[in-house]
């Protein structure tokens, strides 16, 4: 059941109830502004999109008149276009889920979402849910890129540290060295002939560097390509149990939201692994779905894959128990999300020191092993 269109709201009106919701969004929008360089309609703009248009709706103004005035706030040329063609969409009329499966912008999982909105009746409420799904996506992200920023620079430092010193310093430094009639201690050793094999096949390297990148990156949408680095990915040390639960997190959310829409669990098990971009779970979707087909419970089939965890599959259980499995989904992605962010602030406030003492101790171990010798020289005199 799509939404009826009607007719377009007298300016005066319009304006009134601009400035009534400008107060809800105002501190909104800029709270949320992101620099996007990727695609077009990014995770932040469809949060502000979503949140908007269910502001608009649930305030009772009707559909294309809260697309003009969606429509006339984009501020890049992009971002109007695809809102017009989805309001153009409307006007010629399709439905909302139409119109944004037509724009090209938006994954099935969105559509498909307003589709059920539209037919149960509660669109506001899944434009809302979309908007709360896209915002813990952005938290998510904006985590892990804080408490990865300070080791990334550490590391990056460290790297060109190395670098310069064994390319600049370590060259000087044997030069003199091989005047020098006496033995040289091992560790100097060892530094000198790292800096002969860097010197020697450091453009090999780095060209087969940049063609294993190329190799990797043409390479990975493959399914290969997608099981091992999974599999590399959840094995990473304290990294990896923050990404798993993230993708716990939003395969619970996803499923909660599409539930709660009354959408039948097979239908939302099919709709769940067009969204979640993470193999294992995709994976186990595809069987999944077929199981459930033959009657088989949700929480059973969980049971036979590893990437869901024992907490997860009994909490279910217990959901189908009492027939809210929904709210379990729910509970589940808020305890996750909870973690996810714990363990970031805990990356930030441990990873810190230890990569200034890892900095240290590179550059502290290239300099003993430089100037060894030299003491050695002058203790001979």
């Amino acid at each position: 059941m799509a939404i009826e269109i009607n007719k377009i709201a007298s300016s005066k009106k319009k304006d009134v109830k601009k400035a009534a919701l400008q107060g809800e969004t105002e501190s909104v929008n800029w709270l949320n502004k992101d620099i996007s360089f990727g695609p077009a309609f990014s995770n932040t703009k469809k949060h502000l999109f979503y949140e908007e248009l269910s502001v608009l709706l649930g305030a009772g103004m009707d559909i294309q008149s809260s697309f003009e005035l969606i429509e006339e706030e984009q501020l890049n040329e992009k971002d109007r276009k695809i809102i017009h063609s989805i309001k153009t969409a409307i006007i010629t009329g399709k439905s909302l889920s139409e119109g944004l499966k037509a724009a090209g912008h938006f994954s099935p999982y969105e559509y498909y979402s307003v589709q059920i909105g539209e037919e149960t009746g509660k669109t506001v409420q899944v434009l809302a849910d979309l908007s709360v799904y896209f915002q813990r996506l952005l938290k998510q992200r904006r985590q892990l890129v804080s408490a990865l920023t300070y080791p990334s620079i550490v590391m990056c430092t460290a790297g060109g540290s190395i670098f310069f010193m064994l390319n600049y310093m370590v060259p000087m430094f044997s030069e003199i060295f091989l005047r020098f009639k006496g033995d040289l201690p091992a560790i100097t050793k060892a530094i000198i002939y790292l800096s002969d094999l860097m010197k020697s096949y450091f453009l090999v390297s780095l060209l087969g560097m940049i063609a294993i990148g190329i190799f990797f990156y043409m390479n990975k949408n493959t399914d290969w390509y997608r099981k091992y680095y999974s599999i590399i990915l959840l094995k990473i040390p304290i990294i990896g149990p923050i990404f798993h639960k993230i993708y716990l997190a939003r395969f619970c959310n996803s499923l909660y939201l599409l539930m709660a829409s009354k959408v039948s669990m097979v239908r939302a098990i099919s709709l769940v692994k067009q969204m979640i971009d993470f193999y294992p779970i995709e994976k186990a979707m595809e069987e999944i779905e077929s199981k459930l087909i033959n009657g088989a419970t949700l929480h059973s089939c969980l049971a036979a894959y590893p990437v869901f965890d024992k907490k997860m599959v009994y909490l279910i259980k217990v959901g189908e128990e009492v027939n809210k499995v929904d709210r379990f989904l729910d509970q589940l992605n808020k305890q996750y999300s909870d973690e996810v962010e714990y363990k970031s602030a805990m990356i930030g406030s441990l990873i810190e020191p230890v990569m200034i003492v890892f900095l240290g101790l590179v550059v502290g171990v290239v300099l003993i092993a430089m100037y060894l010798p030299l003491f050695q020289l002058g203790n001979s005199f």
